[in-house]
């Protein structure tokens, strides 16, 4: 199986298990006041719960465009390490609600959908966000840069332990390297 069939499969399978789900895990809200605009660009993976629709991969980003419909395009993109090579794969976004809630459905193949709730945000500079979806199982640090100021991610892991994530078995990306 090629890695871009492999990728397609494994997201697949991810958001199927998710489409049920929209709401963010209890006790945790999505952003309100968000900037869709604002969040537009690319944005850096600095850490991450193992899934196997990401796993192995370095170089993580998520490139964020608006489309004219009002919709998000999201092309996410990251290294095989063990392939040696670029694994790539696009999805669109839309809101589930008013667009100031960071409460988005993501769908990367019909008519699979996933929750995307930006739980935290750099609400000056939108320069670190951290994301989950449905459920505790999901979480990502993503930040404007391939590497987030300590203190910055400290606080960020502090929040998603209170939360109930399992901080403690985040995958922190290598940025650089072979893949970059």
């Amino acid at each position: 199986m090629n890695a871009m069939r492999l990728l397609t499969t494994c997201a697949g399978l991810a958001l199927a298990a998710l489409a049920g789900c929209a709401s963010p895990p209890r006790g945790v809200e999505p952003v309100s006041g968000f900037q869709a605009d604002r969040y537009l660009g690319t944005w850096y993976e600095i850490a991450r719960l193992d899934h196997r629709f990401e796993r192995g991969l370095s170089n993580v980003t998520a490139e964020y465009t608006l489309l004219e419909d009002g919709r998000l395009r999201v092309i996410n993109r990251g290294y095989d390490e063990r392939r040696g090579r670029w694994r790539e794969i696009g999805g669109v976004a839309r809101f589930m609600g008013p667009r100031d809630v960071a409460s988005l459905k993501v769908t990367f193949f019909w008519p699979f959908r996933g929750a995307y709730h930006v739980i935290a945000l750099d609400r000056e500079g939108y320069d670190y966000a951290m994301v989950t979806s449905s459920s505790r199982d999901y979480l990502w640090i993503l930040a404007r840069r391939p590497h987030l100021d300590p203190a910055v991610l400290e606080g960020l892991l502090a929040k998603a332990c209170q939360w109930g994530f399992r901080t403690d078995d985040l995958i922190f990306v290598e940025h650089g390297g072979a893949g970059g």
